[in-house]
């Protein structure tokens, strides 16, 4: 148990304490000031000054912040700093490469612990051996049989189980002459595809090719070199990103139900269960969750990064900072979506564990 509590802490730390590392950073490249640089929400439990920066840990680990000087007109400049470290002074593109700084600093976390993953462990890849071959399917009547290594799909060589997958899609349910080893033997084989309904991952039904044929199971780790596991975490970063990308619009458009919205509560039960599975599995949902917490911080919706940034993209457009009562009007909206969305996530999270 405390063990569980104690990771969950420290994922939460890593996350903001990196969210807010690419805001301070950016800002300080800019020559802005920053008077406090704080690891959780509260009451301080423990700080030391800097140069003209306080930095402190606070007892509530659920947030962090960056306290910039001169965060607007109104703002009161510290004794220590000079109006040339205003924020709000600085012209828009700075501001916007500022506030954008955190969620891409999230995607940075997620690119070095998936780099890092990859460089200690290698890759896992399924090789390209059939495990089990549906009666009645392409594959059986094409007489593919279990224990078959799949060589070669229309000439193209065949290394594992993703290239042939990639290659049946690619058919269309065209024909494909399929080359395998079988014992000591190779076949050539012509399997035809067909053309069947099934769920994607957002519960969406779609067609795709299919010829009735699982794999084995078994894996083959590819070690990787540090350039190539830079190359693989950016890949699966950049994937993550995409498939999260298009969960968040499936949610908008209400292909997902609403109710697979998770809060604080389900991240917690998350973390505590990977904590169980081991160190690996705790990195790469780390690394799942700040891809979602810079993805979301990026939306649109005042109060967030990507609120700002509309804010300062709309000044520089027009030359002119949005009008006060319309940024407050926005705010007040944002903020209560914000915590509309918190409540619903968390009734979700309730509902989730009582049934």
């Amino acid at each position: 148990m405390f063990e569980s509590a104690l990771a969950i802490v420290l994922v939460l730390g890593v996350l903001i304490f990196f969210h807010e590392l690419g805001h301070f950073l950016v800002a300080r490249i800019f020559g802005i000031g920053v008077s406090t640089f704080s690891l959780g929400f509260g009451p301080k439990l423990f700080g030391f000054v800097s140069g003209k920066t306080e930095y402190r840990l606070s007892a509530v680990p659920l947030g962090g912040y960056v306290s910039l000087v001169g965060e607007s007109d109104e703002s009161e400049i510290p004794d220590q700093f000079t109006q040339e470290e205003k924020f709000s002074g600085r012209p828009p593109w700075q501001r916007i490469l500022v506030v954008a700084a955190g969620p891409v600093f999230n995607f940075m976390l997620a690119l070095f612990i998936y780099w890092g993953l990859f460089w200690a462990h290698g890759q896992l890849e399924l090789i390209a051996e059939i495990g089990e071959v549906t009666e009645g399917s392409p594959a059986y009547e094409a007489g593919l049989q279990p224990g078959d290594k799949v060589i070669a799909v229309d000439g193209r060589e065949i290394t594992y189980w993703d290239d042939m997958v990639l290659f049946i899609q690619e058919s269309r349910g065209e024909p494909l002459d399929i080359q395998v080893r079988r014992n000591s033997d190779v076949l050539g084989l012509t399997v035809t595809p067909e053309m069947v309904p099934r769920e994607n991952i957002f519960g969406e039904e779609i067609i795709t090719p299919q010829v009735g044929v699982i794999a084995s199971g078994e894996t083959v780790t590819i070690e990787l070199s540090f350039f190539d596991a830079a190359r693989e975490g950016a890949a699966q970063t950049w994937m993550l990103m995409k498939l999260t990308v298009q969960g968040i619009i499936k949610l908008i458009e209400r292909i997902i139900p609403l109710d697979n919205i998770g809060g604080p509560i389900m991240i917690a039960q998350l973390v505590s269960e990977q904590t169980q599975e081991g160190l690996v599995n705790l990195l790469a949902l780390t690394a799942l969750i700040s891809i979602n917490l810079g993805l979301i911080n990026l939306l649109p919706i005042p109060v967030l990064d990507g609120g700002h940034i509309v804010f300062y993209t709309v000044e520089m457009i027009t030359g002119k900072p949005l009008n006060d009562r319309m940024k407050q009007i926005a705010t007040r909206i944002g903020i209560l979506f914000i915590l509309a969305l918190m409540a619903f996530a968390i009734i979700n999270d309730v509902l989730r564990i009582v049934r």
